[in-house]
């Protein structure tokens, strides 16, 4: 049996931020992810992406935030229950939980912190016909290390945020890249559109709409793809190394829906946002995976939600304490393996 103050669910931004958050209070943490690695999306789905909205970060790639979020939390020394799911929830006659994994892994804690992000998900595949025979030879839903397109001939299909983003990153690293879409406008942001068009203009780029990828050809691995431009009656064969269709993905709860947890769009509900617990007490929900009045699912939201989350796991566990929060700048850090991080301070030297 596991024991730990807070047991989060979901090693992504949002958890591994809470980490620090509890350990600034003492609080010891223990997370659970299904995924082999700490780092949710991040780590799984595009580490070598630039995120551009963390704050103190113009630029930073995903994978290095969730580097840097690690050695933050380093000196408070979490446990980590990677490649399980968390799977059952017991609530205890003393208010605490039990929650075992799909491999039987049980956890105890008095607080429980569900920061699933998104949750289990899945790829939106195209329906093609022979689709599944060239999966991983040649078609893939997600980019995980763009250096395996180097050099290589690429076509991406979709009009979202992901679609552009990897079209515009990828002209200075595969030999050609075409970007499909199945309607002349794009649902993504505005200034990926422009820049997406001026790689066009100046032949970076090659973009193909109104049209859709209408079959996949090749022996043993992808060699080309049948391209249907809806203004032009015969379809166009292109030869390709890679096929990259990237139409979004399927969010699922998994079997934390099953926890007797108010849902609504499969997000879970809190009550307030004064400290983001659910309707039941002493379990919270924070990042991607909650919902509330005004929400927005970025990652620096996720971090604001930690913090007042752990906040309140501190009142709960020690309701007769009060904590007065010390600046980290006042304070320092000090970390359970006895580090002691602090501003030096000024030495005041009488005159003679």
């Amino acid at each position: 049996m596991i024991k730990t103050d807070i047991l989060i669910i979901g090693a992504g931004p949002t958890g591994l931020f809470a980490v620090f958050e509890a350990g600034l209070l003492q609080l010891k943490c223990h997370l659970i992810d299904a995924l082999p690695q700490a780092g949710g999306q991040c780590s799984e789905i595009y580490p070598k992406k630039p995120i551009y909205d963390i704050p103190g970060f113009p630029e930073v790639l995903a994978g290095d935030l969730v580097d840097n979020l690690m050695e933050q939390i380093k000196p408070f020394q979490p446990g980590f229950t990677l490649g399980e799911r968390a799977e059952t929830i017991e609530k205890l006659e003393d208010g605490s939980f039990i929650v075992t994994t799909n491999k039987g892994t049980k956890h105890h804690a008095p607080i429980v912190a569900i920061a699933g992000g998104l949750g289990s998900f899945e790829p939106r595949k195209p329906l093609l016909e022979n689709l599944t025979k060239y999966e991983d030879k040649g078609v893939a839903y997600i980019i995980k290390d763009p250096e395996v397109y180097r050099d290589k001939k690429v076509v991406i299909a979709g009009g979202g945020d992901s679609a552009l983003d990897w079209s515009i990153f990828l002209a200075d690293v595969a030999a050609e890249v075409t970007l499909v879409h199945r309607r002349s406008e794009f649902r993504g942001a505005l200034d990926s559109v422009e820049k997406v068009q001026k790689l066009k203009n100046e032949g970076k780029i090659n973009l193909i709409t109104p049209a859709e990828i209408v079959g996949l050809s090749g022996s043993g691995i992808l060699e080309s793809v049948t391209i249907k431009k809806n203004d032009v009656e015969e379809p166009i064969s292109l030869k390709v190394d890679n096929f990259i269709p990237l139409f979004g993905l399927s969010p699922k709860l998994g079997p934390i829906g099953d926890w007797g947890l108010e849902i609504e769009k499969n997000a879970i509900k809190v009550d307030n946002t004064l400290d983001y617990q659910t309707n039941i007490p002493g379990v919270y929900a924070i990042g991607d995976v909650n919902t509330y009045p005004g929400k927005l699912k970025l990652i620096l939201c996720g971090f604001h939600e930690a913090t007042l989350m752990c906040q309140s796991a501190y009142q709960k566990i020690y309701p007769d304490k009060k904590y007065v929060m010390k600046y980290t700048t006042v304070g320092g850090v000090t970390g359970f393996d006895g580090t002691k991080k602090e501003a030096p301070k000024a030495v005041i030297k009488a005159i003679d």
